[in-house]
């Protein structure tokens, strides 16, 4: 039979990564696509000791239906861990466990995008954030990424021009795929400029914690003093990423809203892996987990920043000091889906800049490296090949 899809539905793609993710599956292949935490970062150990511990004394409170809101010693554990450490959140707030980061940002679409509402989006910025809010048939307006985060002048147009913005969406710390980090400078205007036109920010940090070097910036959360910020946070890049558990931070009257759409969704979050989480940073040592990912993760970039000026000195790159990616750029003109197709054909798999833009129709130069799932000797050959394919195409 001919199926009828939604207008929501029958424009949608899939994702380019996902769709990448197939060539990786190859043992072959070098995947340098992927944003996985590095097999080293997972806590195991501490996981089958929680598990065995819960299962043991009280199964029955992680195999029951549980609440929409999450499990109330996380959500107060977070609140005050969250409010001392980063002085995000306030009595005007509330918190929402959620399946994954993802969800918020489906959750906060469904929340309060209508047809044609306008989402002013960093370009390039997160394909899965990208694409959640193209279901929900939002208009997405880019503001180009710079070293120092978005452009203010460029967001600012974008305010002005575009009717019924409902909010800004940013990753400031490490951002994917770029790895910018937004200065402090702009972190504060992108907030005086949200209150100017009257938008929300959505404000996503799954990476914040991985910080290699310097000091940390403040959220954009923690200026909040008139309920414009709603705050996303993640266990998936500082626990693991198979829990698919995350937070939101928002404004009391936006969050009863999140929980109604979540209850519609998946009804709550899986209450075992909520236990995890909470007993993972509530009872041993979080700090010196957070310090272990640090470290694995600062030699691994540095290593792969060693092999891009070593092997591939036409690759042009952002240096990074925190985050999981690595963004490479070539010569203007450079056919980069073709280029990412010989990389492939060649044994090796990166991400196409264009796949991140709000108009995936526009060219790039651009491509993305992850460099914490491979091990070193796979890096070294994947970056090798990089190099290779790159001088052929600049010759």
């Amino acid at each position: 039979m001919d199926y009828v899809f939604s207008e929501r539905a029958k424009n949608l793609k899939p994702s380019a990564i996902r769709e990448i993710f197939k060539y990786a599956a190859d043992p072959e292949v070098v995947s340098l696509s992927a944003g996985n935490p590095s097999p080293e970062a997972f806590p195991s150990k501490e996981i089958a000791e929680i598990s065995a511990k819960i299962f043991a004394e009280n199964p029955t409170s992680v195999l029951q239906y549980s609440v929409t809101e999450g499990y109330t010693p996380l959500r107060e554990y977070l609140k005050d861990y969250l409010k001392s450490s980063q002085n995000i959140g306030s009595e005007k707030d509330e918190i929402l466990i959620t399946s994954g980061a993802q969800q918020v940002m489906d959750l906060c679409s469904k929340a309060l995008l209508n047809e044609d509402d306008v989402v002013v989006c960093e370009a390039p910025s997160f394909i899965g954030s990208l694409n959640t809010f193209r279901s929900y048939n939002g208009r997405l307006a880019g503001v180009t990424v710079e070293p120092d985060g978005m452009n203010m002048e460029e967001l600012e147009n974008a305010l002005k021009s575009n009717k019924n913005v409902k909010f800004i969406y940013t990753i400031p710390n490490y951002q994917n795929p770029s790895g910018v980090t937004m200065s402090l400078e702009k972190r504060k205007k992108l907030y005086e400029l949200a209150l100017k036109y009257s938008v929300l920010i959505l404000e996503d940090n799954p990476y914040g914690e991985l910080r290699y070097s310097g000091e940390p910036l403040p959220s954009i959360k923690s200026f909040d003093t008139e309920g414009i910020v709603i705050y996303a946070g993640s266990f998936s890049k500082v626990v693991a990423p198979g829990l698919r558990v995350a937070y939101t931070v928002a404004p009391r009257e936006i969050f009863q809203k999140l929980v109604v759409c979540k209850q519609g969704s998946d009804v709550h979050t899986n209450i075992w892996a909520q236990r995890i989480c909470y007993e993972f940073i509530a009872n041993y040592d979080f700090e010196g987990h957070l310090e272990k990912l640090r470290s694995i993760y600062r030699k691994k970039a540095d290593f792969c920043m060693e092999l891009l000026d070593k092997y591939a000195p036409k690759i042009k790159y952002h240096k990074i000091d925190g985050g999981l990616f690595i963004w490479c750029s070539l010569p203007e003109g450079t056919d980069m889906p073709e280029f990412c197709k010989t990389a492939v054909e060649n044994k090796v798999c990166v991400v196409p800049g264009n796949a991140f833009l709000t108009d995936e129709n526009q060219s790039s130069q651009c491509f993305r490296i992850n460099f914490s799932t491979p091990d070193d000797v796979q890096l070294e050959k994947g970056i090798k090949i990089l190099g290779k394919i790159a001088d052929e195409y600049i010759k």
